[in-house]
């Protein structure tokens, strides 16, 4: 049986999210803040850490963003095959919700029209959108504002089959020693393993959205997980880029059948806020 949503919906519930996610943090980022502020054994990145829950609860109480980098918006659609749109145009109404998102929130806008030219749209619009469909009748939506300090430390490793499970481990740990300070850490490192070159970027964005206490169900993707989580942790490079123990909140790694011939490995790195909204209609 279909089920019809006007397009109307998306709208606001995506203008919604767009607030929502710039100004509190999801709650499994939350409680990893929290236990590494109690974890971290350098005094300045213990107070660092505190710095920044100080900001969270600020940001909370005062509807002041967490980040004034508001980021461009990224929004994953995953769309029922049983749902139908009514009221015009899908993409049309996401990007009339990121439009009163950011113009009705206040919210700082970022992005420019051409890529060189750089005339600001002055609403954060278009927002950078992916669809997947699935089955049933729901539509799950998920806004996620990407700031571009972190944006701009990603990294994409076309390596050879025969570089193995290590190659894959020294890029991802190749890329955050050379993000250094510039990811704003402590960061979350969204990895994308297989597919094509774009492919494994898209795997990697979306490992960012998922909760940070939730490893992958492949046993032995979830032992990388964890080791590499320690080893970015022993990088040194600590919250604020100043030394410590708490480089890393999370590593999520998504992998993707690929080519005899090829191992892309993709790695996206977010912010301490690592901000997203995830809601089910």
């Amino acid at each position: 049986m279909m089920r019809t949503v006007h397009v109307d919906v998306i709208t606001e519930n995506i203008k919604e999210m767009c607030v929502e996610a710039n100004h509190f943090l999801s709650t499994d980022m939350k409680c990893a803040l929290d236990k590494a502020a109690c974890a971290e054994e350098s005094p300045l990145g213990k107070q660092i850490l505190g710095q920044l829950q100080e900001n969270l609860e600020i940001a909370g109480s005062d509807m002041i963003p967490i980040c004034q980098d508001t980021g461009m918006a990224v929004i994953f659609m995953e769309i029922g095959q049983d749902v139908h749109f009514e009221g015009g145009l899908l993409e049309d109404a996401i990007n009339e919700g990121v439009r009163r998102g950011y113009v009705e929130g206040y919210l700082r806008k970022s992005v420019v029209s051409d890529p060189l030219i750089r005339e600001n749209t002055k609403d954060n619009t278009p927002a950078i959108i992916h669809y997947e469909m699935v089955p049933g009748e729901n539509v799950k939506i998920t806004v996620a504002p990407k700031g571009f300090g972190s944006e701009n430390m990603s990294r994409v490793f076309m390596l050879k089959p025969s570089d193995g499970i290590e190659g894959v481990k020294n890029a991802v740990l190749t890329a955050v020693r050379d993000a250094g300070p510039n990811a704003c850490p402590p960061m979350v490192v969204g990895v994308g393993i297989g597919g094509t070159f774009e492919k494994c970027a898209l795997m990697a964005k979306k490992a960012l959205t998922r909760p940070v206490n939730e490893n992958s169900a492949i046993p032995y993707i979830k032992e990388m997980e964890q080791e590499l989580l320690e080893k970015v942790n022993c990088l040194g490079i600590g919250p604020g880029g100043l030394g410590g123990t708490t480089t890393a909140l999370a590593v999520n790694i998504n992998t993707y059948p690929t080519h005899i011939a090829g191992l892309p490995v993709a790695i996206n790195i977010c912010c301490h806020v690592n901000r997203h909204a995830v809601r089910t209609i």
